[in-house]
């Protein structure tokens, strides 16, 4: 391949391929219906958690899970709860050390968060409910906060 101007070839330029995707686990729970299908007076409390766990499979290619838990409750009545790890297989390719982990942790996910958000999605719509359409997530936010954590737990002296 030409060199590109910046005495790289293409060989060598930073490469992310997603070699598979796929549902490792999923769940749906509709655990009052029918009663939890009767028109509702007021929208449900959503509540969503997100995680990103990452581990090497090959020399360059990862295993990368997006897990997503989820309800909705209206008052005291759960209307549905969903739980799903989905996974890919990516493949990573000249990128330097110092920047694999943000790459995997957050780069990765990026791309496999709409396939996960329309699975979740057409879940809910099948379980009785209108579609639930999560908002976008700054996996990068996610990062820095998971980071945070590790380390104020890092710094913590047992007694």
């Amino acid at each position: 391949m030409a060199d590109q101007g910046n005495g790289m070839s293409g060989d060598d330029l930073p490469q992310l391929n997603v070699l598979a995707q796929y549902i490792k686990d999923f769940s749906f729970e509709n655990p009052h219906a029918p009663r939890s299908l009767a028109p509702q007076t007021q929208g449900p409390n959503i509540n969503i958690q997100v995680n990103v766990n990452a581990k090497q499979a090959t020399e360059s290619e990862f295993e990368v899970n997006l897990v997503m838990e989820g309800s909705a409750q209206n008052g005291d009545l759960t209307l549905f709860k969903f739980e799903l790890d989905y996974a890919g297989i990516i493949r990573l390719r000249n990128i330097p050390a110092n920047e694999l982990q943000p790459v995997v942790m957050i780069e990765c996910p990026r791309l496999l968060f709409p396939f996960a958000r329309q699975i979740i999605a057409d879940a809910v719509r099948n379980g009785g409910f209108p579609p639930l359409f999560i908002d976008p997530i700054d996996f990068a936010a996610l990062y820095r906060q998971r980071l945070a954590e590790a380390q104020q737990q890092a710094n913590v002296v047992p007694s």
